[in-house]
């Protein structure tokens, strides 16, 4: 499908969804029904989902093992990976550092006066399995076959760096034939992302209407100073990182601004990182960067490089210490920063992942796990915005990594198989 087509059509598809929740919501009953009118929206969302993550595995799987195969430089692996995470701990710290000092500026709790709640009131989130040590032996798959079926995308990574780096030596030997297969295979799943695609944006009306169909309009007003305050860090947090972008990326930073422009609408849309992937990959592969860069620095980032989720974890748990009138002093504060950056490295594939992280966290400070409670009914607005700045913090690292490595060229946009400049889709004849 044409990209400025499609974009223009989620828009479209997020304006009606928000007002066809409005009328739901008005016209609803009582909480259950509008619940129950709600989930059925949800259904839909929920298939399109299912579909975005039915191609996620594979399509990681193929990109990355195709991009390691490709590097005939065994060096070049553990270069990219080192400024890979040395832009991601950067990047991290930096949005930690943002959260903490706009939640000390704006103070959005402070007034809010709550009594400290009975010790027994959780927030219902699981968080006895989230630990470090859980996590680093999380990270090796038991199965690839389980860790596909979950997509477990920092397991499957794993597995590509082994094989990738097996089959690039069976390579160096003229053995082409698996190469070629799995080359193969990154192509057709860019075709099935295509056809999932067109259903886009009726997966993003579904997931707004089901959204403001349970909550309303009025919880964008009775808390819409604190969803604005976190908004605005987000607003800065993304001028930061175009503004390091432009340091390596010169002028071309504001045309990959353009090009990401759909991945960033959809992720905000469904609130779903994984929606955004395949349409990342595509946008970067557009801009110029190779599939072999792509491939393994983007998944990656989906588990290392998570910068508006950090920016939030820090902002809401000092937004509950406030709300219940429980001073950090900067030691505490500054600990917390530690911690978080540790923590937050667990978090990919868990759900409600930056809820889950704040969940744990809170306990080591002694703050009432159940103030999480407090922002858990707007969570998918604050869900919304820190997605969409992660494809964004992962897009310009892939970029700059790129260039980096000198991988990346000023000529213009490479148009992926099977479509024109315009984005148009060709026959299959006209196929390069």
């Amino acid at each position: 499908m044409n990209t400025k087509k499609l974009t223009r059509y989620i828009g479209i598809a997020m304006l009606l969804g928000v007002l066809v929740g409005y009328l739901c919501n008005k016209t609803a009953q009582d909480a259950k029904e509008a619940a129950q009118i709600a989930s059925y929206f949800s259904l839909i969302t929920d298939i399109f989902l299912r579909m975005i993550k039915m191609i996620i595995a594979p399509l990681v799987f193929a990109t990355l093992v195709s991009g390691l195969a490709s590097m005939s430089d065994a060096n070049a692996v553990g270069r990219i990976g080192l400024r890979a995470m040395v832009w991601f701990i950067a990047a991290s710290a930096i949005s930690l550092l943002l959260g903490l000092m706009l939640v000390n500026i704006f103070q959005p709790g402070a007034h809010m006066n709550l009594a400290i709640p009975d010790a027994g009131i959780t927030s219902g989130l699981k968080t006895g399995d989230f630990t470090l040590k859980t996590f680093i032996a999380h990270v090796f798959p038991k199965s690839i076959a389980e860790a596909m079926a979950n997509n477990e995308i920092l397991q499957i990574l794993v597995f590509s760096l082994f094989f990738g780096a097996a089959l690039s030596f069976i390579r160096s030997k003229g053995h082409n034939t698996i190469y070629n297969m799995i080359d193969e295979l990154a192509k057709i799943m860019f075709r099935v992302t295509d056809y999932v695609m067109r259903f886009a944006p009726l997966g993003v009306f579904a997931a707004m209407a089901a959204a403001i169909t349970t909550e309303g309009l009025g919880v964008l007003v009775s808390y819409g100073k604190l969803i604005g305050e976190f908004y605005l860090g987000l607003a800065l947090l993304w001028a930061i990182l175009f503004g390091v972008g432009y340091l390596f990326l010169g002028k071309s930073t504001r045309r990959l601004g353009g090009l990401i422009k759909e991945p960033t609408l959809l992720a905000f849309s469904t609130a779903s990182s994984e929606s955004a992937y395949p349409k990342t990959i595509e946008a970067l592969e557009r801009f110029g960067v190779s599939k072999r860069i792509s491939g393994f620095v983007l998944p990656l980032g989906y588990s290392f490089n998570l910068d508006g989720s950090m920016m939030y974890q820090s902002f809401a748990v000092l937004f509950i210490a406030q709300a219940y009138n429980i001073e950090m002093s900067f030691a505490q504060q500054l600990t917390l920063l530690l911690v978080l950056m540790v923590t937050s490295k667990g978090m990919a594939g868990v759900a409600r992942a930056s809820l889950v992280v704040v969940a744990a966290t809170l306990p080591m400070f002694h703050l009432p796990e159940a103030g999480l409670l407090l922002i858990m009914g707007i969570d998918q607005f604050f869900d919304m915005g820190r997605t969409a700045t992660n494809v964004v913090g992962n897009s310009l690292a892939t970029a700059v990594i790129a260039k980096l490595e000198d991988d990346r060229g000023d000529q213009p946009d490479a148009a992926p198989a099977g479509e024109d400049t315009t984005g148009e889709t060709l026959p299959a004849s006209q196929e390069a």
